[in-house]
């Protein structure tokens, strides 16, 4: 099964992701790790990314593109995948059909994390994170468990910088949830609840 995951920031997205990766064996796609990965490697590609990143431009469409059909071509990609955090717009959704069908594959879902955006705030502001290792735990935890380090508030983690991820995720993502509408394969379920309930109408949705 080929599914495009879609939620904002901090609706359970990965969670949802892990769980399914856990019990069918999807390979789960960030973009934002392809990135990353392809940077740290010297790859042809991540060296070109890398030179976006550090003018702190965006990464264009093209190139992701490019990396993400990479990735879809490995080995475990084969029996279904994720995609998490692509695409973002209207004009990679297209492309990526397209790449598919080049491909001889299709999406099957694009699942909608959906979670009201207070609830998201609530979530996010709440989350403190490891200095030296990067492990996330609820505000109270000043001590990370893992290593011992000093946890903190990332300012990606503050009520208004959250707002802000939001009012951009909306601007351009909601023109995406239309178009899968538009092609009949948009499940939606309610992300504003325990994982293990929402993870149960996921599988149901999904038909898994």
């Amino acid at each position: 099964m080929n599914i495009v995951l879609l939620g904002a920031p901090g609706a359970g997205k990965g969670t949802q992701a892990q769980k399914l990766v856990a019990e069918f064996g999807f390979a789960h796609i960030s973009t934002g790790d392809l990135l990353r990965a392809a940077v740290k490697a010297g790859t042809k590609l991540g060296v070109e990314a890398k030179g976006y990143m550090d003018a702190g431009k965006l990464v264009p469409d093209a190139l992701v593109i490019d990396l993400v059909k990479e990735r879809l071509e490995a080995d475990d990609a084969q029996n279904g995948f994720i995609l998490d955090g692509f695409p973002r717009n209207t004009a990679q959704a297209v492309t990526l059909d397209s790449e598919l069908a080049a491909m001889g594959r299709n999406l099957d879902a694009a699942l909608l994390v959906a979670v009201p955006s207070e609830s998201v705030v609530a979530r996010l502001s709440s989350r403190r994170t490891c200095k030296s290792c990067g492990y996330t735990a609820p505000a109270g935890v000043d001590v990370c468990p893992r290593c011992n380090g000093e946890m903190y508030q990332r300012d990606d983690d503050k009520p208004e910088t959250i707002r802000h991820r939001l009012d951009v995720y909306e601007s351009q993502t909601a023109p995406l949830v239309e178009y899968y509408k538009g092609h009949s394969i948009l499940k939606e379920v309610n992300g504003d609840r325990p994982v293990d309930e929402v993870y149960a109408d996921v599988k149901a949705l999904l038909a898994l």
